[in-house]
């Protein structure tokens, strides 16, 4: 779903990131890599193998996804993730609960994603609120995150991308309501949470981490640290995680001994 215009090329780069030196490459490949995978999901012609990644880049660009893999925040108090920390493969979503093709991924894809690769834990998954279509999408984005206070973002989430939820809107009393529905038990704590300081300054975090990965659109996604945007099918994030699981699993046993 395109978003309108992005904030100014002057906006603060992420402050997750953990080597400053090399963000503005990370950035920059990023974008493209991001720009490139939207493109190729939405091409007319041709599958996305059409296109070979040429020697010179490869290099660069299994730079930038370890880059882009330290994002992960990998934090057991995080209320806006789940999966176990150690997990091997950390999938990274930016989404807005106005988002139909972020509604689809939530309906159609993250529950066997979570059956099959969270609850054996091969997978994490972390939220990141990407709010892009307005202030009704940054309330439902800081009423999430006043669900999570109450350990209710999940259940909140269910029930605001179930199916004709976002028809209804989410101005103050449809929020309250999904807050009920998803069980969180102080509504008045959950309502003065929203509209608080903190509220903002998460979903602002969130936000500015987005944009500079180069992120324009929902839902983006990074695994391990690889870029995949939109609601692609099932198979394509089957993939996606069992190459990356696949990959750590072969660098957790590189350099042992030969039994």
């Amino acid at each position: 779903m395109p978003p309108p215009p992005r904030p100014s090329p002057s906006a603060k780069k992420p402050s997750s990131a953990k080597k400053p030196a090399l963000l503005g490459l990370v950035v920059v490949l990023a974008a493209g890599l991001l720009g490139f995978v939207s493109y190729r999901a939405t091409a007319p012609d041709g599958p996305a193998s059409d296109t070979p990644a040429s020697a010179t880049t490869a290099g660069a660009d299994s730079d930038v996804y370890r880059e882009l893999a330290e994002l992960a925040r990998r934090d057991a108090g995080d209320k806006l993730a789940q999966g176990r920390t150690d997990a091997p493969v950390v999938l990274i979503e930016y989404a807005d609960f106005q988002c139909g093709y972020c509604g689809k991924f939530a309906r159609d894809t993250e529950p066997e994603l979570i059956r099959r690769y969270v609850d054996d834990g091969t997978l994490r998954i972390e939220w990141r609120n990407f709010p892009i279509f307005g202030e009704t999408s940054e309330a439902a984005a800081r009423a999430s995150w006043a669900a999570g206070r109450q350990d209710r973002f999940w259940p909140f989430h269910r029930a605001a991308y179930a199916k004709d939820a976002k028809e209804k809107g989410f101005g103050k009393d449809r929020l309250r309501a999904l807050a009920r529905q998803a069980g969180v038990k102080d509504l008045d704590r959950f309502a003065r949470d929203t509209e608080s300081a903190a509220a903002s300054e998460a979903v602002r975090e969130d936000r500015e981490q987005a944009y500079g990965i180069g992120a324009t659109s929902t839902p983006s996604f990074l695994i391990n640290g690889r870029p995949l945007a939109g609601a692609q099918p099932m198979a394509v994030f089957t993939q996606a995680i069992e190459d990356a699981a696949a990959e750590e699993a072969n660098v957790g046993s590189a350099g042992k001994p030969a039994e």
